[in-house]
């Protein structure tokens, strides 16, 4: 039988999570689904939650005024999408859209918030897990507007 902690500690997120910790972890998670389009996350929206993607294709968006929507980075399978809910004041920095029928794990970071505050070793774990991801973002973000504004020679 499958449970949603096994699920939950195949996703490449949760990869050398300490048993303990993925147990807190599985009472913050649910399973969601997303059609082709939708909106997952709008920027500057109250951030509540994250997401650990199990199949699909999620783009992070932003808008510029001259611009319109510059997509910044595709994330997929075993991806993770949202940060800003672990840093105050949990607004969020992209707008994330479904580009494809994406399913993935939904995890409460108020649940979660809470649970690294009682647990000073789930909190260590997870601010190390997304400090990855946050410089990962930045270094997207910042090819990407190379390649927006970068005036050819």
């Amino acid at each position: 039988m499958e449970t949603l902690q096994r699920i939950l500690a195949e996703h490449p997120f949760m990869e050398g999570m300490d048993e303990r910790c993925l147990t807190l972890m599985v009472g913050c998670a649910s399973n969601v689904r997303f059609d082709a389009g939708k909106v997952l996350i709008r920027e500057g929206e109250e951030a509540s939650r994250f997401y650990l993607i199990r199949e699909g294709k999620v783009a992070l968006e932003v808008y510029g005024s001259h611009r319109g929507k510059i997509t910044i980075q595709t994330l997929g399978e075993g991806d993770v999408l949202g940060w800003s809910w672990l840093i105050p004041p949990y607004r969020w920095k992209f707008t994330a859209r479904a580009i494809e029928p994406t399913r993935a794990f939904a995890m409460d970071g108020k649940c979660l918030r809470t649970k690294a505050e009682e647990d000073y070793a789930l909190g260590y774990d997870l601010l190390n897990r997304f400090s990855r991801i946050i410089v990962e973002r930045l270094e997207a973000t910042t090819l990407q507007l190379i390649n927006v504004y970068e005036v050819p020679s």
